[in-house]
C-alpha cells in the first residue's frame, strides 16, 4: 500500500539520511476516500491522498514556527499490516478522508519519493499565510479557509530520494 506521510523540512532533516519519520498519521487510498472521490482511477485517488497529506503538512507547519514554510510529503510503500484505519474510519469529515495510522516509524531509506513545495517566494508566502490561517479556518472563518485552500493552488514537486540532501540544502 502506498501511504503519504506529511512532514516538514525540519522533520525530513531529522530523518535524513538514515532515520525514520515518527509521524503516526498518514494518508492513503481508503474506502472512505474512494467513496467520497467517486473514481476508480488509482492515480486520481492517490493524488487526492497526496493532497490530503499536503493539507496535514500545513498543520505541522502551523505547530513549528522554525520550519521553512514549505509543505513536504513522503511517499512510501508499506505492507498493509503496517497501517491501521483511522479511528472513526466509517465516518470521516472531508479533511480527514484517507487518513490512516502508521503502526511504527517509517524508515526514510524505504521512501519512494518526496513531494515538496518549490522554494519560490510566492509559494512560500502563500504556504506561510495558509499555515497561519489554520486556527481561524478551524473555527469556521471563511476568509481564513480561503487562504488555507489557496496553498493548494501550488503543485508539490516530485523529488527522488537521492535528491533529499539537495532539497534540504
Amino acid at each position: 500500500m502506498r501511504v503519504y506521510v506529511p512532514t516538514t523540512l525540519n522533520g525530513l532533516a531529522e530523518a535524513h539520511p538514515g532515520g525514520g519519520l515518527d509521524q503516526s498519521a498518514a494518508y492513503a487510498v481508503t474506502p472512505a476516500l474512494r467513496e467520497w472521490y467517486v473514481s476508480d482511477d488509482l492515480e486520481e485517488l492517490e493524488y487526492a491522498a497526496l493532497n490530503r497529506a499536503a493539507q496535514s503538512s500545513l498543520r505541522l507547519l502551523a505547530e513549528d514556527a522554525s520550519a521553512p514554510r514549505r509543505r513536504v510529503v513522503v511517499a512510501i510503500e508499506v505492507a498493509d499490516s503496517a497501517v491501521a484505519p483511522f479511528p472513526g474510519d466509517e465516518y470521516q469529515d472531508q479533511a480527514s478522508l484517507g487518513r490512516v495510522v502508521l503502526k511504527g516509524a517509517i524508515q526514510l531509506a524505504k521512501a519512494a519519493a518526496v513531494h515538496a513545495d518549490v522554494a519560490d517566494s510566492d509559494v512560500v508566502a502563500d504556504v506561510a499565510a495558509a499555515a497561519a490561517a489554520i486556527p481561524a479556518a478551524d473555527k469556521g472563518d471563511q476568509d481564513a479557509q480561503f487562504t488555507v485552500d489557496g496553498a493548494e493552488d501550488h503543485e508539490l514537486l516530485w523529488f527522488a530520494t537521492q535528491e533529499i540532501g539537495n532539497l534540504l540544502a
